[in-house]
């Protein structure tokens, strides 16, 4: 009786074998991935200069700005904002509204070059006078002497005009003509298409123009507080 030989039966891979190989297929990967030089970091665009440097000037400027609006009576720049875009209609101005604007700030530099010479101060009892610096002393706008408080006042002759306030005045004009001519509805309405080098000097003077006032104010300080200016003391 012959015997049938018994088939040999191939072993088919099972699941976790292959889930094996695969396991050790990708950590594989991982290290030669590990030993690859990594790609240098992205350098930031070449126009992120002179972006961060435009606006760095942007930002001086309104600085300088504001700066120089400081020393400008609070009226003064007050009426400035809220009547410039009424008279100028936003920057649009025809045969009516520029001499309109013309002669408003001719008003506002008046009143800068007035409040210069204006001083006050606080009595002991709290009250405030205001009054305007003359050649003998301080000419009071409100004061009455009707209740003999006479001597609660300090030696108005202190407060007499000096040379130095003469320049003050004639700063303060220059400084609000620089700050006037940075505005867009003044520059719109008198420039409202300038050419290139009319642009250019709109753009330099004024800034050249509050660049010397400042520096002028720090060099020869004012002591006085008049319209539009913090309160002093009696000296």
């Amino acid at each position: 009786m012959a015997l049938r030989a018994r088939p040999l039966s191939s072993k088919q891979p099972s699941e976790s074998d292959e889930t094996l190989k695969i396991i050790q297929t990708d950590s594989s990967d991982d290290d030669e991935m590990k030993d690859l030089p990594k790609p240098p970091s992205s350098l930031p665009p070449a126009s992120s200069a002179p972006a961060t440097l435009r606006q760095r000037a942007i930002s001086q400027t309104l600085a300088s700005t504001a700066n120089l609006a400081n020393l400008l009576p609070t009226g003064t720049l007050l009426a400035f904002q809220l009547l410039t875009p009424i008279f100028t209609n936003n920057g649009v101005c025809d045969a009516a509204t520029r001499p309109l604007t013309v002669i408003l700030l001719l008003l506002l530099a008046l009143s800068c070059f007035l409040f210069s010479f204006t001083d006050s101060f606080k009595t002991p009892d709290g009250r405030v006078f205001y009054g305007i610096a003359t050649f003998k002393g301080l000419w009071l706008f409100d004061y009455a002497d009707e209740t003999g408080s006479a001597a609660t006042l300090p030696d108005l002759s202190k407060y007499k005009f000096r040379f130095i306030d003469g320049v003050h005045a004639i700063l303060s004009v220059l400084v609000f003509v620089s700050v006037a001519l940075r505005d867009k509805n003044v520059v719109n309405c008198f420039y409202p298409q300038p050419a290139i080098e009319v642009q250019e000097v709109l753009d330099i003077v004024p800034i050249g123009i509050g660049f010397i006032c400042s520096l002028l104010f720090v060099v020869f300080p004012t002591t006085r507080h008049g319209i539009g200016y913090p309160i002093s003391h009696p000296k």
